[in-house]
């Protein structure tokens, strides 16, 4: 079945781009400026142009297979239907531990947007009281029932894109030409570490397509709404790096707490800079808002369907919501965001969405070999079979740029991951 029935199809192009735009732009643009000048300097645009190009052959995978596939669950769905249950559930798994790792990453970014706020209380015990208070607040209103944080996710919607816009365009008249001097094009492996890294703030698109049973003439809608969005927020990118790069200069590097802040501070003065470290805060807590709602379902999901112990499988009777996943996604979440930081845990989260972003550009190979369609004509990748190619060709250089030992972390969660596959195949009756 490549399209779901049942669900009311109301989300339009309109919808759908801002939903993208929404869930893509998170906490990592405040951070990742200073980390990417560290590496590239001037030439760190070079960096956001090429994630560009390279996301961009991958959404038009996710075009081509979210115009062949109406079903809700974005990735897992595509893939499960181009190579079967068992790669599907690889996918979903990568889906999970992206959401889990990046949540937690983010998390740990915003005690550093307190640390800028209020020097020395991002750090040490204060560090781990934060995010123990913000986690646990998060928890109890999930545990109270869904929607409890539907407000702060919409505030946070608003306080990122004001003063994101505001760097990303008013800061470009505050910019000392100097500072942004063409210094020669970077190495090839400078150049790929830093797109690993900065990839991060491009992901996001998956989860916009999750409800994608809910699409009006989703052979449209989808391409339309991916193109828009990703547009969109490359210009963004670009002017927020810019400003910064060109107001700041070398002392871009050095402010990693709050590089964006302290740009905003030095061209427009305090009232800028305050504005920035609030609009960074605020995002970042809603982020994990939003994601304490939706990412225990996924966990609920897997206990249901016999992947992960029964109990987290089972729904509060009284407030209908499936506690025990939530209370363990939270213990998860939580303990990554204490032991690690922004910068350790977001080459992790990177290797788990490249991966199942790889498993996407291929399932759309898949999905052609099957002539997998809807009703009406798909959307076809200009080019070809050659983009799927080109796209997990350049997944591949990417994820080569990362350590034995982040190899190390999200292999052993796919190797217990696989074991439960397994265990779970070996309890399951054969049909006679």
């Amino acid at each position: 079945m490549t399209r779901e029935t049942g669900l009311r199809r109301s989300l339009g192009v309109r919808e759908m781009t801002a939903s993208i735009i929404t869930i893509t732009i998170g906490g990592g643009v405040f951070l990742l400026p200073a980390g990417v000048a560290q590496t590239l300097g001037s030439a760190a645009w070079v960096a956001y142009v090429t994630c560009a190009i390279v996301f961009g052959l991958i959404v038009m995978c996710f075009a081509e297979a979210g115009s062949r596939v109406s079903l809700s669950g974005g990735p897992y769905a595509y893939v499960e239907q181009a190579f079967g249950p068992f790669i599907g559930y690889v996918t979903g798994v990568l889906v999970l531990l992206f959401g889990i790792i990046a949540h937690a990453a983010v998390a740990a970014g915003f005690t550093q947007a307190i640390n800028a706020l209020l020097p020395g209380a991002g750090e040490g015990v204060a560090r781990i009281a934060i995010l123990l208070v913000v986690f646990g607040g998060f928890t109890w209103a999930n545990l109270r029932g869904v929607g409890q944080g539907a407000v702060v996710v919409q505030v946070g919607t608003v306080a990122k894109l004001i003063p994101l816009v505001f760097i990303g365009t008013v800061g470009l008249f505050a910019i000392d030409g100097a500072n942004l001097a063409w210094p020669g094009m970077p190495a090839a492996g400078d150049l790929a570490r830093t797109c690993m890294m900065l990839m991060f703030a491009f992901f996001g698109v998956e989860t916009a397509l999750v409800p994608s049973g809910e699409v009006r003439d989703p052979a449209r809608t989808v391409p339309r709404a991916i193109f828009f969005a990703i547009g969109g927020i490359t210009l963004l990118y670009l002017g927020v790096q810019q400003s910064a790069q060109g107001i700041l200069g070398p002392d871009l590097v050095a402010a990693k707490d709050a590089p964006l802040a302290e740009a905003a501070e030095r061209g427009f003065g305090e009232w800028a800079g305050f504005m920035l470290k609030i609009g960074a805060a605020v995002s970042m807590v809603a982020h994990t808002s939003g994601m304490m709602l939706a990412m225990p379902r996924s966990v609920f999901a897997m206990a249901r369907d016999g992947f992960l112990p029964a109990a987290l499988g089972r729904v509060n009777e009284r407030t209908g919501v499936p506690a025990a996943a939530v209370a363990a996604y939270a213990l998860a979440v939580t303990a990554l965001a204490v032991t690690g930081t922004f910068a350790s845990l977001v080459p992790l989260a990177n290797i788990a969405a490249l991966l199942m972003y790889l498993f996407c550009c291929l399932g759309v190979i898949g999905l052609r070999k099957k002539n997998i369609r809807l009703d009406e004509s798909p959307f076809r990748i200009p080019g070809g079979a050659v983009v799927p190619w080109v796209a997990a060709a350049a997944i591949v250089v990417l994820l080569s740029t990362s350590t034995a030992t982040e190899w190390a972390y999200i292999g052993g969660a796919l190797a217990v991951a696989v074991a439960l596959y397994a265990l779970r195949a070996r309890s399951v009756p054969k049909a006679s």
